[in-house]
């Protein structure tokens, strides 16, 4: 069973960075696509940021010019580092990785507030 373990979510205030890492108990690059999506309270899930096996990145609008998706092959990670942030980031972050099934991690919540 494949499990994804989401970390580095935190307190921040807006102007803020902050990295998300997502460790996986398989290879990452074993996906054919990894994402980031994050759910703020009372809205609907949404795609913040994807990467393909062969490292081809999306990112949603809202985010664009501000979050970096990224993997790390030492240390079997997804990561998502995320600049300028605004409160109207603030949601639980979620791990996704793609096969022939979609497996998802736990989440981590991110909070933008002064």
């Amino acid at each position: 069973q494949v499990k994804l373990v989401e970390s580095g979510g935190d307190l921040v205030q807006p102007g803020g960075s902050l990295r998300l890492s997502c460790a996986a108990t398989e290879s990452i690059f074993s996906f054919t696509v990894m994402a980031w999506y994050r759910q703020a309270q009372g809205k609907q899930c949404e795609l913040v940021a994807s990467i393909t096996a062969g490292g081809s990145t999306n990112y949603a609008d809202s985010v664009n010019g501000r979050f970096s998706i990224s993997k790390d092959r030492g240390k079997n990670t997804l990561n998502l580092q995320m600049n300028s942030l605004k409160a109207e980031d603030t949601a639980v972050y979620y791990c996704n990785g793609h096969r022939s099934v979609r497996y998802w991690g736990q989440g981590t919540q991110v909070t933008v507030s002064s």
